[in-house]
């Protein structure tokens, strides 16, 4: 048995309560919410949302990357979103190497460097900031003047506006 063994037995009890009259695509809240993949981080519990209140977009660091402006765009211009809450967090992986420090070892065992940014950060605050920027920027957003950034500390479980 596997984890995602797992995984198919409690969708099974999932489905069999599950009302798809409760949700539809367009977010409650009309928010989207940006945050890292960590395990750590339980975004529902974190902000008090329930399952339709909001968007979740993960990626490794919660940063703004082109994948996450494509996702937003969508979520405001087709479903509704007008809030955009960016949260990054303490221990961080993204604190733990330099782009070309992973770069070059990736291209030491695998013959090839990344043509993508890895995003490494060496400040959680001025990450936030400029991925709050790179979205007021974008001219794809509809909804830019309602965008905030956060650290979520995972050793206390609050999160800190970044301004």
């Amino acid at each position: 048995m596997t984890v995602t063994d797992d995984f198919v037995r409690n969708n099974e009890a999932y489905a069999a309560t599950f009302d798809p009259a409760e949700f539809t695509p367009a977010p409650k809240k009309h928010v989207a919410v940006v945050t890292c993949m960590d395990a750590r981080i339980a975004v529902f519990p974190v902000l008090g949302l329930q399952a339709g209140d909001a968007h979740i977009i993960r990626n490794a660091g919660g940063i703004v990357t082109d994948d996450v402006l494509r996702s937003l765009l969508i979520s405001q211009r087709s479903l509704g979103t007008r809030e955009i809450v960016l949260m990054h967090h303490s221990n961080c992986g993204l604190l733990t190497f330099t782009d070309d420090e992973l770069a070059a070892t990736l291209e030491a065992e695998t013959g090839q460097r990344p043509t993508f940014p890895l995003g490494a950060i060496t400040d959680l605050d001025a990450s936030v900031r400029d991925s709050m920027k790179r979205l007021r920027e974008s001219p794809f957003l509809v909804a830019r003047d309602a965008i905030r950034g956060f650290v979520f500390d995972v050793q206390t479980g609050r999160v800190r506006e970044v301004v």
